[in-house]
């Protein structure tokens, strides 16, 4: 059940309650190791729907509008599309591939703190009216090219962690929401409500008391201005774990109720992404090449303190790297390690190894020390929650080939869609059900174009 990137023709395959994820990957392996051992994710879909059960239980209601550009994988958009999911879109493209799915204009937003001009005359066009802005180059930009917009004024917060710099670098500060409202009136453009956005890795949840306190000086700022609002956005910063959740719901709930209450009219909205498909696509990469590092210049940071002086160093090359699903390891620290897929004993030794991506770059580090067992070309490597940002637009360095996409869901997460009434009759001629429901070792799991 492989679909591509840019090909929307999927298949979902329907999986009994005794098959497991693990399963899946066996069967796949065993497929590549026939037929040539590309790089392919599994990605089970009922973790989406799952993930939405709990969003609905504890954030509701606050609709959400995912980030598209997490993974733009067409099963992933359109499960969420079913669901009733809103869409964040950044650029043209995401907005098309958001329109194809029948998704109505009201239920996009546009994001991108950069727009470009042809983009803006798109979205007018396609009647996408709500936008986001934090200057007033960018109001002008809008107030040419879509004179209909609705803008969402993006505000900053003041972010700062041990990893990351002031969360000053998109949004705009109170005092100049002021002079952003007075540009918009002379230029006949719609304020409708605010934004901001708090990282999920800020440890202070407090920011959110800070961040919805301004956005209500915002809306009455605005009402000096005659401008009607009735949105406000929340962003994302949402990691998917539950209890993050219900902490940051814990903080702003009371808020809310003070600040936008049901009464007001106030239509609040969040942008959760990694949220919802982090931890439902797993990796699986293959071993390409290996190099023993006999140098100690050459080991890994940390590894001297750790190593015995006999002890070999392993350096492993794998099928896929920072140019495809590893992108964001070039900005951010990978939060997943590898597993090994071969199994081995428990008191098998465990060496110092560092991972790298096929294009022999400086750059193309993915791991830079972990202790795994002594591995040969052709074993593979299990990454899991690689669902969020690894799956978008790869580059094509060096040959690269985008990894193969499986989609599964369990019978009892389909049930669950169809008794709440959310699985389209479009959506319902992707799934199949493999011939080898078991999954045993031996079979060959079913694939469909």
């Amino acid at each position: 059940m492989k679909g591509f990137l840019e090909d929307a023709n999927y298949s979902i395959g329907l999986l009994d309650e005794g098959a497991t994820l693990a399963d899946v990957i066996d069967n796949c392996i065993y497929e590549h190791t026939h037929t040539g051992k590309r790089a392919f994710y599994v990605g089970d879909l009922g973790k989406l729907v799952k993930k939405n059960i709990q969003w609905q239980n504890v954030m509701a209601p606050i609709k959400p509008f995912y980030p598209v550009r997490c993974n733009s994988t067409p099963g992933v958009l359109e499960i969420l599309g079913t669901l009733g999911i809103g869409f964040a879109c950044s650029s043209k493209s995401e907005m098309a591939l958001v329109q194809d799915l029948g998704i109505s204009p009201e239920n996009i937003i546009y994001t991108n703190p950069c727009k470009q001009a042809s983009q803006i005359k798109y979205a007018a066009k396609a009647g996408i009216d709500i936008m986001t802005c934090d200057n007033d180059i960018e109001l002008k930009k809008i107030a040419r090219n879509h004179p209909n917009a609705k803008l969402l004024l993006h505000i900053a917060t003041e972010d700062i962690t041990a990893d990351e710099e002031m969360n000053m670098k998109f949004g705009t500060t109170l005092k100049n929401c002021r002079h952003l409202m007075e540009c918009a009136k002379e230029l006949g453009v719609q304020i409708v409500g605010v934004k901001f956005h708090v990282s999920g890795s800020c440890k202070e949840l407090q920011m959110y008391i800070h961040a919805i306190s301004d956005a209500r000086c915002v809306f009455d700022m605005a009402e000096e201005f005659g401008f009607k609002m009735n949105m406000l956005d929340i962003g994302g910063g949402f990691t998917g774990s539950e209890l993050q959740l219900e902490e940051v719901n814990h903080i702003i709930r009371p808020l809310l109720d003070v600040y936008f209450p049901k009464e007001s009219g106030v239509n609040v909205i969040a942008e959760p992404g990694c949220y919802y498909v982090s931890s439902a696509f797993t990796l699986a990469v293959n071993i390409i090449a290996k190099k023993t590092v006999e140098c100690d210049k050459l080991l890994p940071s940390g590894v001297e303190q750790t190593r015995n002086d006999d002890e070999p160093v392993f350096t492993y090359y794998i099928n896929d790297g920072v140019y495809g699903s590893f992108a964001s390891k070039l900005s951010e620290k990978l939060n997943t390690i590898p597993e090994v897929h071969k199994k081995y004993k428990e008191d098998e030794p465990l060496f110092a190894s560092s991972l790298w991506g096929p294009s022999c770059d400086e750059l193309d580090q993915i791991v830079e020390n972990c202790r795994l067992p002594e591995l040969s070309v052709g074993d593979w490597l299990i990454f899991d929650n690689m669902g969020s940002g690894t799956l978008g637009e790869q580059s094509t360095f060096n040959d690269y080939q985008r990894p193969l996409i499986y989609y599964m869901m369990s019978f009892s997460d389909w049930d669950e869609m169809q008794d709440a009434g959310i699985a389209s009759d479009t959506l319902m001629k992707n799934f199949f059900v493999p011939s080898c429901i078991q999954l045993s070792p031996e079979d060959r799991f079913s694939t469909a174009a």
